[in-house]
């Protein structure tokens, strides 16, 4: 648990300046490491160019290891995901993934999104600190009445689950990771970094992706 604790401040550092942070992180407390040899990748999103680049860039990062990878893009045709799927119809699609090998899906979906707004960058007319009420309210006063005093930003409250469909370990969650990712202009930036972030994090915790010893 102290690894875990240790690797999340680490992370957060390391990340500080970029567009994606993670703010959530669970293991199964009785995996010590897992092992996968054939993988789904599932980016849920109703932007296909988002989710394709996505997939791809995964699926890239599970070929440089060895590792077989299937897109769910190439798995899952158009009626599939424009219809609701029942829980009987799920359980035939991992039916289908236990004959065709597979030992686990990686699962991403955008889980909420949010509007913040960031305080524009002020440098103080004065050295040092804001020593008076006069010198503290000139500076902030375009609060009161500048539409722009604040940068507008969304942010999206992003989630990935790794699930094992081994036969008889009852499809169970090995892992499940939160990652903020907030909207830039260049939002394939943010797919690299949430990707990139996503690989050191289940190397760290030896999930599918083990680090060299």
């Amino acid at each position: 648990m102290k690894k875990v604790l240790v690797f999340v401040l680490l992370i957060s550092v390391i990340y500080g300046c970029t567009s994606t942070r993670l703010v959530s992180n669970w293991k199964d407390p009785n995996v010590v490491l897992f092992h996968a040899y054939k993988v789904l990748i599932v980016g849920m999103t109703e932007n296909e160019s988002v989710r394709v680049n996505f997939e791809n860039k995964l699926k890239h990062e599970f070929e440089k290891r060895d590792i077989e990878a299937v897109r769910s893009v190439d798995l899952f045709d158009v009626k599939f995901i424009s219809s609701k799927q029942s829980e009987k119809e799920l359980a035939e699609v991992e039916q289908q993934l236990l004959d065709k090998d597979f030992d686990a899906i990686l699962y991403t979906k955008i889980v909420s999104t949010e509007d913040k707004k960031r305080l524009r960058s002020k440098q103080p007319n004065t050295l040092g600190f804001l020593n008076t009420f006069q010198d503290d309210y000139i500076i902030h006063q375009g609060i009161f009445y500048e539409y722009d005093y604040y940068n507008t930003f969304s942010l999206f409250h992003v989630e990935t689950a790794l699930y094992c469909i081994c036969v008889d370990k009852e499809r169970q969650t090995i892992w499940r990771a939160g990652i903020d990712i907030t909207n830039r202009k260049n939002f394939n930036k943010s797919i690299d970094e949430y990707v990139q972030l996503l690989v050191s994090s289940m190397e760290n915790q030896e999930l599918i992706f083990h680090e060299k010893k």
